[in-house]
């Protein structure tokens, strides 16, 4: 018979359950019984253990002291805690010392071996249901993928996408993933042809059917929940892309009620000077370098791009006759500035509407490009969303807002874009003034792959200002990334497999936006 696992059984009556310990080997387990602590630290020396079985009220040193001495060596190793006392501390306690289960004496064998199998064999029994339910799913968005899906259509089908990338993240099934990666490949495909077809319909839209869009979130998702009196948090996290949000959902919901879980579409090009913009003033970029030539800066100017956010959104607020809240506008773009938010946020509370933009891949990166410190941390999806996790856990935000979570607030949480993992190089020539940017670019005499990008070659198409009398803009698809010609390979190996943004994509331009209160 295989081996299930190598079992440590730790109990001051380990005689009285041999018939435990029986039921256990004849299931495939090799156990060692233990009467004592100082015998299992001893013999955690020198044998490799699967899992530890521990009673709690030992003479000498009891379960949670072995425990906590345990853990100071093996800090991964699963821990059982078999105990004939049901008083709460001694729960607590165990719980908090990271214990894996919890069984209450008299136990039975198949509760044993139902713990045991759930620890040893979890991984491998969820990976294989995943696998089986996300097999049965496939037909179905296949087929969703090629019913002519409208713009509501499109945020389910990506919703539920998440889904399967978030369970097939937690499962070991390679092949599956790739079957899943190739199906949201050409789920992006079609993506592309569907924004190609209705974007400039979009942006001219009279009737009321283009998606909710950067230009009116604020207007359609805020506005109608603010008032005098009840304090209001908007925090815009650049980057955040909607299986990101769905990572921290869980950080989140500890200290808030989830209210609404929505998406919109993040404007073309998808980068933070043009969707960032748009979303705080309630315009498009052709509207906003009309109403504001002095502080919009188009790509090949100099000066920073995002300057000017605070009196974009007061503009709006204005016309959406909000101007008489009190308003704050806050942005966070190092450790420092976040540690001032987390110290001052009760001050905040005398706000009606406190803005909070946080730059989180700025935060991640200090000095590095944002591009150089993911290729390094995050190399695949499930890495930058464990890295997203990470990151948010242990930031001065999430702190912040747990000091408040009790204050009968709202917060709203959104992002300007999302971002994209690009793959294949697209060859693409330009003069000197042409952006620099990966994923989209204009420029006057662009020359470039046709079937790899949407271009406007009349950007007012797209809402964007003209920055020259002869300027093109380019958008890349699915998961190219644009390259010059002049010294190509290294920039494609350079570039290859980093996240970027500005283009068309399920993951850039279908983002999240969420609202929350206080429990």
């Amino acid at each position: 018979m295989n081996i299930q696992g190598e079992i440590l059984w730790v109990d001051d009556e380990i005689d009285s359950l041999k018939s435990q310990i029986l039921f256990l080997k004849n299931k495939g387990y090799e156990v060692t019984p233990l009467t004592n602590g100082y015998d299992a630290l001893e013999l955690l020396k020198e044998k490799n253990i699967d899992v530890v079985l521990l009673d709690e009220s030992m003479p000498g040193m009891t379960g949670l002291e072995t425990l906590s001495k345990i853990k100071e060596v093996l800090p991964q190793l699963p821990i059982v805690m078999v105990t004939k006392n049901e008083a709460e501390h001694i729960m607590e306690e165990a719980i908090g010392s990271q214990i894996t289960d919890y069984l209450i004496k008299p136990v039975n064998p198949n509760q044993v071996l139902l713990s045991l199998k759930k620890i040893m064999d979890g991984k491998r029994l969820v990976s294989e249901k995943t696998t089986t339910a996300y097999q049965q799913e496939f037909r179905n968005l296949f087929m969703a993928l090629n019913s002519n899906l409208n713009h509501e259509e499109w945020k389910e089908l990506y919703k539920k996408l998440t889904y399967w990338e978030l369970e097939m993240g937690k499962s070991d099934s390679a092949e599956m993933m790739e079957v899943f990666q190739t199906q949201k490949g050409e789920a992006n495909t079609e993506f592309f042809k569907y924004i190609s077809k209705n974007y400039s319909k979009w942006v001219k839209d009279n009737k009321g059917d283009a998606p909710l869009m950067s230009h009116e979130l604020i207007k359609r998702k805020v506005a109608p929940y603010l008032e005098q009196g009840k304090p209001t948090f908007l925090i815009v996290i650049d980057n955040l892309r909607f299986d990101q949000w769905r990572s921290l959902q869980p950080i989140v919901t500890d200290s808030f009620r989830l209210v609404e879980e929505d998406m919109f579409y993040s404007i073309l090009p998808t980068a933070t000077q043009y969707a960032r913009n748009a979303l705080f003033a309630g315009m498009l970029p052709i509207d906003i370098a009309a109403k504001f030539p002095m502080e919009w800066k188009n790509d090949d100017e100099e000066g920073g791009k995002n300057l000017f956010e605070e009196t974009f959104l007061r503009h709006n607020l204005k016309q959406l006759k909000l101007d008489n809240l009190k308003t704050q506008y806050l942005k966070i773009t190092n450790n420092e500035h976040g540690k001032d938010l987390e110290d001052n946020i009760h001050n905040y509370l005398q706000n009606d509407l406190t803005v909070i933009v946080y730059n989180f891949v700025d935060m991640l990166s200090h000095a590095r490009t944002e591009m150089e410190v993911l290729k390094e941390l995050a190399g695949d999806e499930v890495s930058y969303r464990s890295l997203t996790v990470s990151w948010f856990e242990h930031s001065p935000l999430y702190r912040a807002l747990k000091k408040i979570a009790d204050k009968g607030i709202q917060v709203f949480i959104t992002t300007d874009h999302g971002t994209m993992k690009v793959i294949r190089p697209s060859k693409c020539v330009g003069d000197r003034q042409t952006t620099t940017n990966l994923r989209y670019k204009h420029g006057r005499n662009l020359q470039y792959e046709e079937k790899d990008v949407l271009a406007f070659r009349d950007p007012a198409l797209a809402g964007l200002p003209r920055p020259n009398v002869s300027s093109t803009f380019i958008f890349a698809k699915e998961d190219i990334f644009l390259c010059y010609p002049n010294n190509y390979n290294h920039y494609v190996n350079y570039y290859r497999n980093t996240f970027q943004h500005g283009g068309i994509s399920l993951e850039e331009m279908i983002v999240p936006v969420i609202r929350l209160q206080s429990k």
